[in-house]
């Protein structure tokens, strides 16, 4: 085996995780979520750039007004889900850059200075950091149903601001009963990696 990392923890983050289509009733406490963080945060991201956004959705009341902007089909899971974390990039990123890169601070101005280039390097590497925080709630014992099957623009109206795109929702828990649809195929190593 050429994987440092052993085998159980292998399936754990990948091999048997899977995303979760119901919950159990068992909470997700602001612990879990602090130590998901705590690991995730230093996954590398560009310029050090940290544009993720969590916005944790517990209460009853926003959890209504984010389940009306969910496609229909993920409607009663979200609803039903222990925790549900809506993840988004900040545009606004590089204002941070002069404490996250301290041996480059000029980089705000000389990188990031355009709206556009912003917004694009925020969704990459948001998205990449969204990406680490799946595995993280993996890491946690816990599984997650990121979806993008939702209203986008309804979703930032009603939860975030102009500064902020929505990537995805992320439903969080212990799986429940049925939680698992049949895993489906994935590409062979042949066919994704090609040597030149």
């Amino acid at each position: 085996m050429s994987l440092v990392l052993d085998a159980a923890a292998q399936d754990l983050l990948f091999r048997e995780a899977r995303t979760a289509n119901s919950f159990s009733d068992e909470p997700v406490t602001e612990e879990q979520v602090q130590a998901i963080y705590d690991l995730v945060k230093f996954g590398p991201t560009a310029f050090n750039q940290t544009p993720l956004r969590i916005t944790l959705v517990r209460s009853p009341e926003a959890r209504e007004r984010l389940v009306k902007h969910m496609a229909e089909g993920n409607q009663a899971k979200t609803a039903a889900a222990p925790l549900v974390a809506i993840l988004s990039a900040d545009n606004e990123f590089h204002e941070e850059l002069p404490q996250l890169l301290p041996h480059f601070p000029q980089a705000k101005d000389a990188f990031f200075a355009e709206r556009p280039v912003r917004e694009q390097s925020a969704l990459v590497n948001g998205a990449l950091q969204a990406a680490y925080f799946i595995v993280g709630v993996r890491a946690a014992g816990l599984a997650a149903g990121p979806m993008t099957g939702l209203d986008f623009a309804g979703v930032q109206k009603e939860f975030l601001d102009a500064d902020h795109t929505p990537l995805m929702v992320v439903n969080i828990g212990k799986p429940g009963e049925n939680a698992w649809f049949p895993r489906s195929p994935r590409l062979d190593f042949d066919q994704v990696v090609t040597t030149v």
